[in-house]
């Protein structure tokens, strides 16, 4: 069977040769774009090939249109995948040092394009240091393969259908970024601050525990049964700053056994790009 949501260190360390398991090291820093490649090349997985958050999992960014990280164009992304060795039999590993919030954004975007063997180390980085598993510097290749993409786009939420239901009691949106950024408090990564209307606060970080690691299956869905109340899961659109730390709850929501959501990409910093969309603040939704 497959692993889809997520992987202890000891179970990676056992795959370490295995030809159709690729590792991918997802770390980024937000406040230094290129801290991420340089840890890789110091330490990484053995094995680890480096996915780089703005060149690799996202397109380029276009001023008062997209978001902070728009999705690169399906091909050009698939060409990426092809050249990580990945293919519809590999298990694809992804992991960083910030508890999967920027691994969860690789994992999400095979699952929507229907590649479903990939998880996330749980635990990330820190925790394989800290058991000792072996660590290489440097480069890594693999042998190219065909990455063959099948969109999902039930997966996805855009701002269009979003600002059409506002009004629609039936729409639920999950806020996932930190609470007083919901309220529109301590806003420094965009333009504005607050929250889309209507949208529930629901912080990623409540999805761990004190050693960065996902909370057992069962409190997590006890913590989405209580956000979802009789809706399923795939009725849930979640977004956050820029697309990539919701996809952490979208991960949260399967291992807890829910379903899939869908993401709204844009998120906030697309949101804010036109001025006629409403803007919340406050606790309140």
């Amino acid at each position: 069977m497959p692993f889809t949501t997520l992987i202890s260190p000891a179970e990676v360390a056992a795959h370490l040769d295995d030809p159709d398991w690729v590792i991918v090291d997802c770390r980024f820093s937000l406040a230094d774009t290129e801290k991420g490649r340089r840890d890789y090349l110091a330490s990484h997985i053995p094995g680890a090939l480096y996915a780089h958050l703005d060149e690799d999992l996202s397109s380029q960014v276009i001023p008062g249109q997209t978001g902070r990280h728009p999705l690169p164009a399906i091909g050009d992304f698939a060409q990426t995948v092809s050249s990580w060795g990945i293919d519809a039999r590999v298990q694809v590993i992804a992991y960083d040092d910030a508890s999967s919030v920027y691994a969860g954004r690789l994992w999400w975007m095979l699952r929507w394009l229907d590649h479903d063997a990939v998880a996330v180390l749980d635990g990330d980085w820190r925790h394989w240091q800290q058991a000792g598993y072996p660590t290489r510097s440097g480069t890594e290749t693999r042998a190219r393969r065909t990455f063959t993409p099948r969109p999902r786009p039930e997966r996805l939420a855009t701002a269009a259908e979003i600002a059409a239901r506002l009004d629609d009691n039936a729409l639920l949106l999950i806020d996932v970024r930190a609470e007083d950024r919901y309220r529109g408090e301590n806003e420094t990564l965009d333009a504005r601050g607050g929250h889309i209307p209507g949208a529930r606060s629901a912080p990623y970080s409540l999805n761990l525990d004190a050693d960065g690691r996902y909370l057992p299956a069962d409190e997590l869905r006890a913590r989405y049964e209580a956000l979802l109340g009789d809706r399923p899961a795939e009725e849930a659109i979640f977004y956050c700053g820029s697309g990539v730390s919701a996809a952490h709850d979208l991960i949260a929501l399967e291992y807890a056994g829910l379903g899939a959501g869908r993401l709204y990409v844009g998120s906030w910093s697309e949101w804010i790009t036109d001025p006629e969309r409403p803007v919340a603040t406050g606790a309140k939704p």
